[in-house]
């Protein structure tokens, strides 16, 4: 079938409270989400991206950031990450004592670079750089995303170069990985790893994470293309919500439901429990008031559970 080498498991995080949410236009309440952080826990999520610490003036479903910290429970077994912009944004998270990681974005392009954050794609990589290190000075850890890592909504293909520039450049304030992402759901495997692969080899040892939207119907693709590049981390939203309030037509993060089926299937440890997560699904789904993306949420797993009970017994 091939002559890759794949992992035996792979780091997953869990970003639905967070990236899953914030494009949504129903405000979900803060018991809401604290019960979904709960519930990611419980299906075997062990890094959390639980908020952002952003105007919510911007993106109203982040508001309320601090009160999602002071309700998260206490576990030494989780990373809680917040997503932060900017110093202030750094400041708000590091004061709630309960964010493990910030989480910083670069962006690629100068006009995605402006509407995402107001700032020029150079000055991104400078913030991100710097919330990096407030992280570090604060005890906390920090890690960087490169959004529209594939391509941009604003100016379309974005050159690899400039991509493992600023990779190299994020890489001199020693973040715990740096994200490849593609915003806008516009990857394609070849890309993926190729992309991966010279990244990879950049900034080596540190890992490379990767972050894929499902908008044309080649997340998985990429994903699998990206682990078989030697990506060691993926993030993943249960039901497949997601998507980004300044990049037009950015749809759903891939299903962290279809992430779990198709690596443990192909012999991929994940550390997460497949049938919770779809029980998790259907919570949401109720949450949200419809059906979520996520095709193994609507599918099932496979065996079925009464299958698996029918083999154990015999």
């Amino acid at each position: 079938m091939t002559d890759k080498m794949y992992t035996s498991s792979i780091e997953m995080v869990e970003v639905s409270p967070r990236d899953g949410l914030q494009n949504e236009r129903a405000i979900v309440a803060t018991a809401d989400k604290l019960t979904l952080i709960e519930q990611a826990i419980a299906t075997g999520a062990r890094r959390i991206e639980v908020t952002s610490f952003v105007n919510p003036k911007a993106v109203p479903q982040m508001a309320g950031a601090e009160q999602v910290c002071a309700g998260l429970p206490q576990r030494d077994d989780v990373t809680f990450i917040g997503l932060v912009m900017n110093p202030r944004g750094a400041e708000r998270a590091i004061a709630t004592g309960r964010i493990d990681q910030l989480g910083a974005v670069a962006v690629t392009t100068d006009r995605f670079a402006m509407a995402n954050q107001g700032q020029t794609s150079d000055g991104s990589v400078e913030a991100s750089k710097d919330i990096i290190r407030r992280a570090q000075a604060a005890g906390l850890t920090g890690q960087a995303t490169i959004a529209a890592s594939f391509g941009c909504p604003f100016e379309g293909e974005v050159a690899e170069d400039r991509v493992l520039a600023m990779a190299e450049a994020i890489a001199e304030a020693d973040p715990v990985e740096i994200a490849l992402a593609d915003t806008i759901g516009v990857g394609n495997p070849a890309h993926v790893e190729r992309l991966v692969t010279r990244v990879r080899d950049a900034i080596a040892p540190l890992p490379v994470r990767v972050h894929f939207h499902n908008t044309r119907g080649t997340g998985l693709a990429n994903l699998w293309a990206a682990i078989g590049a030697g990506a060691t981390v993926v993030d993943a939203s249960i039901g497949g919500l997601g998507g980004c309030p300044f990049a037009p037509g950015a749809a759903g993060n891939v299903a962290t439901e279809d992430v779990v089926y198709m690596l443990e299937r192909a012999g991929i440890a994940t550390g997460f429990d497949l049938d919770l997560l779809i029980e998790t699904n259907r919570w949401l789904a109720g949450v949200m008031e419809k059906q979520l993306p996520a095709m193994v949420g609507k599918a099932g797993g496979f065996p079925r559970p009464e299958t698996k009970r029918k083999e154990e017994l015999a």
